[in-house]
């Protein structure tokens, strides 16, 4: 069925033969990752099915491997919906789809693995970048709008797309860009999202404003950065009221004029402090604004909401996470609260652990094992942090190694797009260093995970250490 004006003209055939395939489909099952991405990923999915009237069940799974697979199997649906996910285990999913278990349709923006499928949306098999043009979400949006009935209209779902993108750090060169942008268009034409140029500083919403500034570590400015006196001091010599009935104001609260004053402010003493000048223009951005929630909340700013998602299915409590993206504003947004809460006191005490312990550097790494102190499903988040802190050295990207079982351990590697502009991707380090050591792993270029033998760590370090130093030579 065409649809008219698709998001991404190029991904239009194969979203449309997806499309086809799951309507032909007596029931469906649903199965995506646990990340911000991934639940924004199927919620999209899920509600497109319902509006189309699928049938179809919801499954999410912390990784996609052979074991998980297998339980997908023996579920016993004839359709299986991989949503990101489900291209880089490609091999695993066509040995069962070629034993008749089921057939797969993937709405994915990971690395494809070495096989073929015929019902298989992926940005890369079109040019289109999926580490930075094209999120997980961003795939189920393109599906669910090829997914549209005659009278059918899904771009609010461009809204879940949106914060799915932002979740998977897409904008962090200022804003979305490619294909991104189309989706974001699709929302501002559907009246779910609003953009405008903006302090491109996280928590412009919830905190408040000498907590916005202490806490912005993506650009560091000496005397605010990591410096609560320093921001207190600042905001206090401006000429605006940073402080009404003895609270203080948040980002949210100020007027433009207002929020000119404090920009500018901020700008002058990045230039004074010798902040050099492509860091200072990453002091603006664009911010995505959700228009149908509450001002002042963690849902308004797309960036709060997808910490929030993460707060969620991290914490084994996916369907907190869904009930949410699905508009339940009453006990699952609470409960998503509390699980926030949670989420960033474990974040802070990652991050503490990390400035306390250091990290060990390697040639053209650094790395760090957590062990069992640091969630290894939270342990890929503290990595990025710490990357963006002083307590690591920006020139090199982070491995991190947290315990998964007994049996294995969970890596994560994050490095910076000024790194991948120089040739670096982690996705194939991840990929060949686990797989020499008995492992498997896969993800983007600038952010990427594996899993690996307990007793590899090292083996799989030296590895990885040789195929950066390939990359960046």
């Amino acid at each position: 069925m065409a649809v008219a004006d698709p998001p991404v003209p190029k991904l239009t055939a194969r979203a449309n033969a997806c499309a086809d395939r799951v309507r032909a489909a007596d029931r469906v099952l649903l199965a995506s990752h646990i990340d911000a991405d991934g639940l924004t990923s199927g919620a999209i999915a899920s509600t497109a099915l319902a509006r189309a009237g699928i049938d179809h069940e919801v499954v999410f799974e912390k990784q996609l491997d052979a074991e998980s697979i297998a339980g997908i199997a023996a579920r016993e649906f004839d359709v299986v919906l991989f949503t990101d996910f489900g291209s880089g285990q490609l091999d695993v999913i066509a040995d069962h789809e070629d034993r008749g278990d089921f057939v797969p349709v993937i709405a994915d923006h990971h690395q494809p693995a070495d096989r073929e499928t015929e019902f298989h949306l992926n940005p890369l098999l079109e040019g289109i970048n999926g580490a930075s043009e094209l999120s997980g979400a961003g795939a189920s949006y393109v599906l669910a709008r090829a997914l549209e009935g005659p009278d059918g209209d899904n771009r609010d779902l461009a809204a879940l797309a949106v914060i799915g993108a932002v979740g998977d750090m897409q904008d962090s060169d200022g804003g979305l860009v490619g294909a991104n942008e189309a989706v974001v268009a699709d929302g501002v034409d559907a009246g779910v999202i609003e953009t405008r140029t903006d302090l491109d500083l996280y928590g412009r919403q919830t905190r408040p404003l000498p907590k916005l500034l202490e806490y912005a570590s993506d650009v560091k400015i000496p005397g605010i950065s990591n410096d609560e006196a320093g921001a207190i001091a600042f905001l206090t010599d401006l000429d605006i009221e940073v402080k009404r009935d003895g609270e203080w104001r948040r980002w949210v609260d100020l007027d433009g004029e207002e929020r000119q004053i404090l920009a500018s402010g901020l700008m002058r003493r990045a230039v004074a402090s010798g902040v050099p000048a492509d860091r200072i223009e990453a002091l603006i951005g664009t911010s995505y604004t959700l228009v149908d929630e509450e001002p002042g909340t963690e849902l308004r700013d797309v960036s709060e909401f997808s910490t929030l998602l993460n707060a969620t299915a991290r914490y084994e409590r996916a369907d907190v996470g869904l009930a949410v993206c699905l508009g339940d504003r009453g006990d699952a947004l609470a409960e998503a609260r509390r699980l926030l809460r949670n989420h960033r006191k474990n974040l802070s005490e990652g991050l503490q652990w990390i400035k306390n312990e250091g990290v060990t550097d390697e040639e053209h790494l650094q790395w760090f094992d957590a062990g069992s102190r640091i969630r290894e499903t939270i342990v890929g988040i503290v990595a990025g942090m710490a990357i963006g802190s002083p307590a690591l050295d920006g020139s090199k990207p982070v491995i991190a190694f947290a315990e998964e079982s007994a049996e294995e351990l969970k890596v994560s590697s994050r490095g910076s797009h000024a790194l991948v502009r120089k040739g670096l991707d982690l996705s194939a380090v991840m990929r060949d260093a686990s797989q020499a050591v008995g492992g498997d792993g896969g993800g983007h270029d600038v952010a990427a995970g594996a899993t690996i033998p307990i007793d590899e760590r090292d083996a799989f370090l030296a590895e990885a250490d040789r195929l950066v130093g390939e990359q960046l030579s």
